[in-house]
């Protein structure tokens, strides 16, 4: 049912939500951008600290209050209830209008032709998934690369380059709200890296930075534009710290 409701109407609900957004934190509850922020540092040191019993406290108040908070929220609300209204109403078009699907015209289409053409393509299983919450690493066992670009919500990312064979020009990018970013890389492998962060440290080979706050980092290895194997890496971290060393 959802491939039948247009691009254009995501578009339009997913810009409403934002103007609702702005709208909000700059007219009517201005002080909700500190109450995310607090709560998502707390849910951050609660995390790093987890294994101790004030951790687990702090992590788990962190993600309840900022759940509340954010279902509370106008743009939320929207959100929700124009994703009821869409169900209930495509449901009831494709109750009225049933797609139909002629088997001839199908197999016609799919013939070759001028303007089309088959392709053979191979489903590739990604090495990390896309999930809110959650840790993720890379096999302690020898497997097979493949390019990684995940966005993800809470948890650390670890990836071992160690235990794989690396193809041209392979591709590491991640997007994280709050976690903690590990890379190890085998000393013979040329490091591109490109890292911003709102809040976290950085930890690039000899290269630290220990206090980031809505910056960005630039490095590559000496022979990383003439060397091979050699890696890209780029990160985005809303808070949490990201390491990379070799191994």
């Amino acid at each position: 049912m959802l491939n039948r409701i247009p691009t254009s109407t995501f578009n339009w609900i997913f810009l409403i939500g934002i103007a609702l957004l702005f709208i909000e934190l700059f007219f009517f509850n201005s002080g909700l951008v500190f109450t995310l922020l607090l709560f998502s540092f707390l849910s951050f040191i609660g995390r790093k600290n987890y294994h101790k019993t004030i951790g687990k406290v702090l992590f788990w108040v962190g993600i309840i209050i900022l759940f509340l908070t954010i279902i509370n929220m106008l743009a939320v609300r929207f959100l929700v209830i124009a994703a009821i209204a869409l169900f209930f109403i495509h449901y009831k078009k494709s109750t009225d209008e049933p797609e139909k699907v002629d088997p001839a015209n199908s197999r016609h289409q799919q013939g070759t032709g001028a303007s089309q053409t088959h392709e053979n393509l191979v489903y590739v299983e990604p090495l990390f998934r896309n999930r809110f919450f959650g840790s993720e690493k890379t096999s302690e066992k020898p497997y097979q690369w493949r390019d990684i670009n995940v966005h993800g919500g809470f948890g650390d990312k670890i990836i071992d380059l160690s235990n794989t064979v690396l193809p041209d020009d392979p591709v590491i990018s991640i997007r994280q709200v709050v976690g903690n970013v590990k890379i190890y890389v085998p000393y013979d492998v040329e490091v591109s890296i490109l890292h911003s962060s709102l809040f976290g440290r950085a930890t690039i080979f000899n290269k630290k930075h220990l206090q980031l706050f809505n910056q960005s980092l630039s490095y590559q290895t000496e022979d990383y534009g003439t060397g091979a194997p050699r890696v890209k890496i780029v990160t985005s971290l809303m808070s949490g710290d990201i390491e990379v060393k070799r191994i």
